[in-house]
């Protein structure tokens, strides 16, 4: 008995003693893994912090650039209207007044006469500003001795710089009354030599609201500076075009890191930098913004990036007591876990068995290709699609639609249950977006804000949508971060694509469309990165190599896609898969193509719709491969006669719609205007008479005038209750 109690003693000792050195152990593994995590946070919550100035730095720029671009344009595609205008000095005005009509983003206007290049007129510069809240432009004269337009710096810049000079920020005290800042470029006549500045205001209120409302984080700030260091958006409103940033630096206490900062901000440079003042750390991220000169910053006091972790310290130490104190529980529950291993068995079979279920519900919501399958006369489909779980992130799609082909691939970040969700919503996005839009890029670009709108797991896809027309072989095609399909023809290329980003990642990304054609027996395979990164047993990758291998014997769609799905089991082998695998063949058999270029664009009867014209223009002469010079002509032909509809055709209030239906094929450009407005024939004003002075010549007629001079052939008629104006530009 006595040797049973000190068995018993000797076994409780034991018993207490692994126990205590168990609650050590842990102790430290949980001090140790509080402090990595704690490092690993602080790493983390900076990577974040970065990412988050970065995006609203690179954000923030494209929005800038997109206000000053306009202005630019503004100005270029009028230079050759103002050189026309050289030999007609009293229609300098008109540009003016153009530019300011067609830009609401631009604010005045001038065209600055070199001084003394007219005989008897030592300055001429017409003027066309519109007042703030006042949409109707006004025209005046900048030739003022008092203000001596020669010796501004938008003026004497613009002669040094062809490309165009972006100006310091000013008051234009001398017509609009606003702090704007000049885009201008000089104008050469006909024999080479400069005879005039051409110009456009552009208003920084909307900088300021742009640029301060940005908040990374709540105590965040942002600046803006000009080229010379000059404040142009600060949260301290009396710096604003009152300091500079350096004679800011040069009032602190330690200058050096502030100097270093200023330095590469004034250099254009980007990148990030940490500063102290009284006491407290803040990081600065900065950017320049492109041709202006200015560059922005944000700054991030430390304490808004690690402040919650610091506070959740005490917190950890707390939870970190709580978990040895758990652990004695834990021990003690491990009994009892043992007990329930029978059921978690259970539970586990019955999960594998919902799994098979959700397998087959996944499967059922992807197109099957086989004989039965609706297809067109003149294309030929295969596709298949293997998930390395039961459930997978891999998809494709496609179906057809007004002679057109609509078709997806996408492959989901992650595997198993939260990808086949994301998928789901993908392939039920691409379907009902696409349903009533013919846009790739459109089609991403909504189903990207959707996606972002609602992706708080922060799970992406990449995804390749085409359009391809079935009657003229133009595939039209948008690509997000997907690999790129290989195009088979002769030979075996890929196709070329533009990185765009994945879906889900930012909301309002831009997404850029792409084209090309396929011709009679040319084929598209389009495939997920599981094909490429397919792993054997020693770690090889199939890779792109063995894939056109496979792809270099031409054969039937079906044949070609069990082709490659052996050629990757053999590689394989018995290794486990470890991506989920999907491919599609698109065969092209149309032998009879097309090749007239036919394009509509729905205009409102608002003046700022105008805008959207150059995009349809130019969208049209890269398709058909058109000089420049050329688009741009028929560009301001368009504006003018579509305007002309806008400001005539339909009533002050009343709305209606303006329709431009283009056709180009080799020989000619043929638009037609249509409306259902009241009648009103724009070729029945009578020719401007360009000999005459602007105060004798009648209002209007100018606008109809450069349309006849553009084009080679205008007719108006009245048909169903329609205005219908068509202008056609011989191309050969």
């Amino acid at each position: 008995m006595k040797i049973s109690n000190l068995a018993d003693k000797r076994l409780i000792k034991t018993g207490a003693i692994t126990g205590l050195l168990m609650v050590v152990v842990a102790a430290v593994t949980l001090e140790a893994t509080a402090l990595i995590q704690y490092l690993y946070s602080q790493k983390q919550l900076k990577q974040e912090a970065s990412l988050r100035a970065e995006s609203q730095l690179e954000a923030t720029k494209n929005k800038i650039l997109d206000v000053t671009g306009q202005a630019e344009s503004a100005v270029r595609n009028n230079i050759w209207i103002a050189q026309w205008c050289l030999d007609v000095p009293d229609s300098l005005y008109r540009v003016t007044q153009r530019i300011v009509e067609d830009n609401p983003a631009v604010v005045g206007s001038a065209i600055a006469i070199v001084p003394d290049y007219y005989k008897g007129v030592h300055l001429l510069a017409p003027y066309t500003f519109r007042r703030l809240g006042s949409y109707e432009p006004v025209t005046t004269s900048l030739a003022d001795e008092s203000y001596n337009y020669p010796e501004q710096e938008w003026f004497k810049k613009a002669l040094e710089n062809e490309k165009g000079y972006w100006s310091e920020p000013y008051v234009d005290e001398g017509g609009g009354e606003l702090l704007m800042t000049t885009f201008s470029v000089p104008i050469k006549d006909r024999s080479g030599h400069i005879a005039a500045v051409l110009t456009a205001d552009l208003s920084l209120d909307w900088l300021t609201d742009l640029v301060g409302n940005v908040k990374v984080y709540p105590n965040a700030y942002s600046m803006m500076i000009s080229r010379t260091g000059q404040f142009l958006v600060c949260p301290v409103e009396t710096l604003i075009m009152h300091k500079t940033i350096q004679e800011v630096t040069n009032s602190m206490e330690d200058t050096s890191m502030m100097n270093s900062l200023s330095r590469s901000m004034l250099k254009g440079e980007s990148g990030n930098q940490t500063i102290r003042y009284k006491g407290a750390t803040s990081y600065v991220y900065f950017s320049p913004m492109e041709r202006t000169g200015w560059s922005m910053s944000i700054v991030i006091p430390e304490n808004e990036i690690y402040g919650n972790i610091r506070r959740a310290g005490t917190l950890v130490l707390f939870l970190q007591l709580l978990g040895l104190l758990m652990l004695v529980l834990i021990i003690r529950a491990v009994i009892k876990n043992a007990l329930k291993f029978r059921e978690v068995d259970e539970k586990k079979k019955r999960m594998e068995g919902e799994l098979h279920i959700a397998s087959a519900i996944q499967m059922a919501m992807i197109p099957k290709i086989s004989a039965d399958t609706p297809t067109h006369d003149d294309t030929e489909l295969s596709a298949s699609i293997t998930p390395a779980k039961e459930v997978g992130g891999d998809f494709y799609d496609y179906y057809f639609r007004d002679q057109k082909l609509f078709f997806c691939i996408g492959d989901v970040s992650g595997k198993g249950v939260p990808a086949a969700l994301v998928m789901a919503v993908s392939r039920s996005l691409f379907r009902t977006v696409s349903s009533h839009e013919s846009s790739p890029c459109r089609i991403l670009s909504a189903m990207n804000d959707f996606m972002s709108d609602t992706n708080e797991n922060n799970m992406f896809v990449t995804l390749f949508c085409g359009v391809l027309d079935i009657p003229s072989g133009k595939l039209r095609y948008c690509n997000a971060g997907h690999n790129p399909p290989l195009v088979l023809t002769k030979d075996i290329k890929p196709l070329p694509v533009l990185p765009n980003l994945p879906l889900g990642v930012m909301q309002g990304m831009p997404f850029q469309e792409q084209e090309t054609v396929l011709h009679y027996d040319d084929a598209l395979f389009l495939y997920t990165d599981g094909l490429t990164e397919a792993e054997n047993q020693e770690h090889e990758l199939f890779g792109e190599k063995r894939m056109e291998a496979v792809l270099h014997k031409r054969r039937g769609v079906q044949e070609h896609l069990e082709a490659m799905q052996k050629a990757v089991a053999d590689f394989v082998g018995v290794a486990p898969k470890s991506d989920d695998l999907t491919m599609m063949f698109i065969h092209y058999m149309n032998k009879d193509q097309k090749s007239t270029t036919e394009r509509k664009l729905v205009l409102h009867n608002d003046i700022q719709q105008i805008s959207r014209l150059a995009e349809f223009v130019e969208n049209l002469a890269e398709e058909r491969n058109l000089d420049k010079t050329l688009a741009m002509s028929l560009n301001l032909a368009l504006e003018e006669a579509v305007t002309n509809v806008i400001m005539y055709a339909y009533p002050e209030g009343e709305g209606g719609d303006v329709e431009i239906d283009a056709s180009i094929d080799d020989r000619t450009a043929e638009f037609v205007i249509s409306d259902s407005g009241k009648p009103f024939d724009p070729t029945a004003a009578p020719e401007a008479d360009i000999s005459l002075n602007v105060e004798d010549r009648p209002v209007g007629g100018l606008g109809i005038f450069l349309v006849r001079k553009i084009m080679d052939n205008v007719e108006y008629c009245r048909e169903d209750g329609k205005n219908k104006l068509s202008m056609t530009k011989n191309l050969l």
